[in-house]
């Protein structure tokens, strides 16, 4: 993306998926954390989604923005388990535009079920030209 053709500050940008079985499996075996919690089941058949997947949500945003991140903060606040759509918004806050290049700030927020927040965070990086 060209530096110019940034979002402003102020502007949200959404992402939502719902995050299956098989992904939770997969990234497991990508990851190598295979921690009981997200092998087994809970009393409704679920798996609990891995914090690292779910921050795969504002990184999609950030890498349609062709952000390079320098820096990526994130709080689990909530579990997320497969099956649960989940709403990522990214939240810019701002945007310095030099001549080769535009330094980006935002702020991440991801809800399930409506309301309940379940990560927040934020990320600083580049786009260059």
């Amino acid at each position: 993306m060209d530096p110019d053709e940034l979002p402003d500050p102020g502007s949200v940008i959404r992402h939502e998926r719902t995050f299956g079985v098989e992904e939770v499996r997969t990234f497991a075996d990508l990851s190598g954390d295979r921690g009981e919690h997200h092998r087994r089941p809970d009393e409704e058949g679920r798996l609990l989604v891995h914090g690292l997947l779910t921050a795969t949500l504002p990184t999609k945003i950030g890498g349609d923005l062709d952000v390079l991140a320098r820096t990526m903060t994130f709080d689990f606040r909530r579990p997320v388990y497969t099956g649960q759509r989940v709403v990522c918004e990214v939240t810019v806050e701002d945007v310095r535009r030099r001549d080769d290049r535009a330094e980006v700030e935002a702020d991440i927020a991801c809800h399930r079920d409506g309301d309940e927040v379940v990560m927040t965070g934020e990320f600083e990086g580049v786009v260059l030209e």
